[in-house]
């Protein structure tokens, strides 16, 4: 049982109730990693970095054990036995059918509202959501994200979708030839890249999927650029092809790369190779936004 969650103060920083609740989301969710991994991912979403740039991965470690000692959250044992992936949380869809009721053309319910998941009670929706709903359930990303919640204005307030931006693959063959990375640009450019790693959507309302994105889009740049100080240039999706085509993406003119070996981003040991093959999509977010990932200017 986590102890009360209250503004906490540590190495002259100020964490508020919520940063304490996303740091107890972090550490319950990403169960299986290391202490130092859950360090950096707390780093990273409450961008706690030296000048430098750098995170403060050895503050953010005494962080959690001070809140260890006060009952706020319980740490994974130090010693590691290599499973690092992420606890999903999936629950059982309710029988009663879709979340949403509504159906007909996006149209008849617009303008559709996204609104960035920021507050406690929309990462709660968000996840609850997830897990209920897609296919993949909840997991909590590495590194970086920004999450939206898609709203219907009419007959009356309603969410009718979830979308999720997150840290890019690592290595994607398919990818990394056509920007023309080698190791070196690869490591420097990836945090200018983003995956669309959720996309649910809650109703049957046509061409909702394409108009979701449309609009999640028109801020994504803007929000990832504030949170991250970092330019996104390019965005990518792996759309399972035994499950989607991927309509939505490819009338918005993204392009299709290739496919993925089906290894994943936490088979270091390729005891997964062919296993849950992707397609990959992209699609640019600047003007000559190759030619700035591969050059790095």
């Amino acid at each position: 049982m986590h102890g009360s969650i209250t503004q906490q103060r540590f190495c002259g920083r100020e964490f508020s109730a919520e940063d304490v609740s996303l740091i107890q989301e972090v550490v319950d969710t990403c169960g299986g990693i290391s202490r130092n991994e859950l360090a950096n991912t707390v780093c990273e979403l409450l961008e706690w970095k030296r000048p430098t740039g750098k995170l403060k991965n050895r503050e953010c470690l005494e962080l959690l054990l001070h809140l260890e000692d006060k009952g706020i959250l319980g740490l994974p044992d130090k010693r590691q036995d290599g499973n690092i992936s992420a606890r999903k949380r999936i629950e059982e869809v309710q029988p009663d059918g879709p979340y949403s009721s509504l159906s007909g053309s996006v149209e008849e319910f617009a303008p559709l509202v996204v609104e960035r998941v920021e507050r406690q009670e929309q990462r709660e929706l968000f996840k609850d959501l997830l897990a209920r709903y897609h296919y993949l359930g909840y997991a909590m990303p590495f590194g970086a994200r920004i999450q939206y919640l898609v709203y219907v204005s009419r007959p009356r307030r309603e969410v009718v979708g979830c979308l999720q931006f997150s840290s890019p693959a690592w290595r994607m063959k398919a990818r990394d030839q056509w920007i023309g990375w080698n190791d070196k640009r690869r490591e420097e450019g990836l945090q200018q890249v983003a995956n669309n790693s959720r996309f649910l959507v809650l109703a049957s309302i046509r061409n909702l999927a394409s108009a979701m994105l449309s609009c999640a889009l028109r801020r994504l740049k803007s929000d990832w650029e504030r949170q991250y100080s970092t330019e996104p240039l390019l965005l990518e999706t792996l759309v399972d092809r035994e499950r989607f085509h991927g309509g939505c993406y490819r009338s918005a003119n993204w392009i299709e790369l290739g496919e993925t070996t089906g290894r994943g981003r936490m088979d270091r040991k390729n005891e997964r190779h062919g296993a849950q093959v992707k397609t990959i999509l992209v699609y640019p977010l600047a003007k000559n936004a190759v030619r700035r990932l591969r050059d790095g200017r």
